[in-house]
């Protein structure tokens, strides 16, 4: 599973796009305006990038040209109504990995997002033990040690941790929790995240009031502090 990012201002295309992507066991985000991106892309990360060129706002192209700058390094495929070749060939030039002309096929598309997420080697893979202040967190045996003594939480709960632990340092809203963690199911209620977090703070934070390492980006959602 990979974590994908769509900018595209077509409703319909998205949502077939999405819907396809999703099936293929993405999990994917989307944008419709080229700035939103650049201001999404400072608390999250991403393993690859759709990116139209036609869009509201900051086009395709000056995003592309951005996030290079920016040494963002994950590979970003173009979408383009044009079919002139010099068109391509600026956006291969201003850091693109690959384009698809509209239209396109399904097909083509899905196995080139497969090509470049294989080229890159996908996500790095994640530490077998990780220190997160006073505690060590081990995957494996899913066990979270603090002073030596192993600290008893819920299956849930070190769901939780870990997908905080995932992608530290990086804000993810409760909806975005609600679907790494419990699968998006839709009949969980977004509260069971904020209890799931106060029972994390209650247990490894020494006050759970003023929280060092579980912390609340108010308005947005939750994030890991290492």
């Amino acid at each position: 599973m990979a974590e994908l990012l769509l900018v595209e201002d077509n409703q319909d295309l998205a949502r077939g796009l999405i819907a396809n992507l999703e099936f293929e066991g993405h999990v994917v985000s989307h944008c419709a305006r080229g700035d939103e991106v650049l201001s999404l892309l400072k608390t999250r990360n991403f393993d690859l990038i759709i990116l139209d060129v036609m869009l509201p706002g900051t086009d395709g192209l000056s995003v592309l040209q951005a996030l290079r700058k920016r040494q963002y390094s994950s590979p970003v495929l173009m979408l383009t109504a044009r079919g002139q070749e010099l068109d391509k060939v600026q956006a291969l030039r201003k850091g693109a990995d690959d384009y698809v002309t509209k239209p396109f096929g399904l097909m083509e598309l899905l196995a080139r997002v497969e090509a470049l997420l294989r080229r890159s080697g996908g996500k790095p893979q994640a530490p077998a033990e990780q220190h997160i202040g006073p505690w060590l967190l081990r995957r494996a045996s899913r066990q979270v040690l603090m002073n030596d003594k192993e600290v008893a939480l819920t299956p849930k709960e070190f769901d939780l941790l870990l997908a905080l632990a995932d992608h530290s340092g990086q804000v993810q809203s409760r909806y975005t929790l609600l679907n790494r963690v419990w699968g998006h199911n839709e009949e969980v209620a977004t509260r069971t995240v904020d209890t799931h977090m106060g029972e994390l703070r209650r247990k490894l934070e020494a006050d759970p009031a003023r929280p060092v390492h579980l912390l609340t980006a108010r308005g947005a959602g939750y994030w890991l502090k290492l």
